[in-house]
C-alpha cells in the first residue's frame, strides 16, 4: 500500500492510495471529495463531470461526480453549501486519510471524511462525520454520495420473503420521491431484489429510499462489480422518514448513498456513519440477469467481500 501526491483531472493536488488490487485517487483542492476507485486493468466506477474538473472557488455548489460528504436531510440552503476550496488533511495510520473541509457560515458544519485502503484487498473505508461547529443546535445527518458512471445496474437485496399468517407484521420500509414513477421501465421489483439501470435516454429522474437492513449495495458495470456496504442502528432515527440507503438516477449517471442517523447535535456535537467499498475487476458477465442465476453469480463475490 501507498499514499503519494499528484496531478489529476485538472487538479495539482491529489491524492493516490494504491495497492495490487485497487486504486483511488482523492482531491485536495475541492471537497472533501474521492474521485476515482479502479482496479488496476479497469475504468473509474465513479462518475465525474469533465467541464467542472480542475476548477475551484465557484460561488455556488458543484456536484463534480465521485463520492462526496453531504449534510441531510436535503435542504437548499444547509445541503448545497459550496465545497469548492481546499481541503485539510492528515496521514493517520499508514494506509489512512482524514480530510477537513471547516464549516462556513451561517451553519459552520464540519466535515470530516476518513478514507483508508486496505494493504491487499481493494477494500475501502470511508467514515463521514459531520461537526456542529456553530453557537446554536442543529438537527442534522451526515450523507455520503457516490456517483457511479453511466450504462451500469444498481441490485439492491430484499430482506428473504415471509409466510403469512406466520409473518403478520411488516419487515421493510420503502420511501416514494414525489417524481419517482414505479411504472417506470428503469425499475424491476424483484422477489429477491429491486434492480435499477442507469439509461442515457431517460425521462423524468427517479429515486427511492429504504430503511435498508441487508448490509449491501451492487452495481455491476461492464467490467466490474462495485459492492457498498451499508450500516443499519436498530433504535436510530434516520432521515426522509427512516431511509439510511437512497439512490437516484438520471441521463447521466446514478447515485447510491448511504445515511447516517438523524441527530439534534448541539455545538461541538457530532454524528457520523462508516460505509465499506468492494470492487471486482475483470469478472465474467453474469449469464442471466434472471433472480436465481444473478443470485449465483453474485454469491462467490459476496462471500470475498464478507457478506
Amino acid at each position: 500500500m501507498q499514499i503519494k501526491q499528484l496531478n489529476h483531472a485538472g487538479w495539482e493536488n491529489n491524492l493516490q492510495l494504491a495497492n495490487d488490487k485497487a486504486e483511488l485517487i482523492i482531491s485536495l483542492d475541492v471537497g472533501p471529495r474521492i474521485l476515482s476507485y479502479k482496479t488496476p486493468r479497469t475504468e473509474n466506477v465513479l462518475k465525474t463531470y469533465p467541464e467542472q474538473l480542475g476548477k475551484a472557488g465557484e460561488n455556488e455548489w458543484m456536484i463534480r461526480g465521485g463520492h462526496r460528504l453531504w449534510v441531510a436531510p436535503e435542504d437548499e440552503a444547509l445541503t448545497y453549501v459550496p465545497d469548492n476550496v481546499s481541503v485539510n488533511y492528515d496521514l493517520g495510520a499508514p494506509n489512512e486519510v482524514k480530510l477537513i473541509n471547516a464549516g462556513v457560515e451561517p451553519w459552520k458544519i464540519k466535515k470530516e471524511m476518513t478514507v483508508s485502503l486496505a494493504d491487499n484487498t481493494s477494500q475501502v473505508t470511508i467514515v463521514h462525520r459531520i461537526i456542529n461547529e456553530g453557537s446554536a443546535p442543529i438537527e442534522a445527518a451526515s450523507w455520503g454520495l457516490s456517483v457511479m458512471i453511466p450504462g451500469g445496474l444498481e441490485i439492491i437485496p430484499h430482506p428473504p420473503l415471509g409466510v403469512h399468517p406466520r409473518d403478520l407484521l411488516p419487515n421493510r420500509l420503502m420511501i416514494i420521491w414525489p417524481y419517482t414513477n414505479l411504472t417506470d421501465p428503469r425499475w424491476r421489483f424483484g422477489e429477491s431484489f429491486i434492480t435499477l439501470r442507469q439509461t442515457a435516454n431517460a425521462g423524468q429522474p427517479t429515486k427511492l429510499g429504504l430503511a435498508h437492513k441487508q448490509k449491501w449495495i451492487g452495481y455491476l458495470t461492464r467490467d466490474s462489480l462495485f459492492i457498498k456496504t451499508i450500516e443499519y442502528q436498530e433504535g436510530a432515527t434516520y432521515p426522509d422518514y427512516g431511509c439510511n440507503f437512497e439512490t437516484f438516477t438520471n441521463q447521466d449517471m446514478l447515485e447510491i448513498e448511504s445515511l447516517g442517523p438523524l441527530k439534534k447535535l448541539a455545538p461541538g456535537e457530532s454524528v457520523s456513519h462508516t460505509e465499506r467499498w468492494h470492487l471486482f475487476g475483470e469478472i465474467p458477465e453474469p449469464h442471466s440477469l434472471q433472480e436465481p442465476e444473478l443470485a449465483a453469480w453474485l454469491a462467490p463475490f459476496l462471500k470475498e467481500a464478507g457478506l
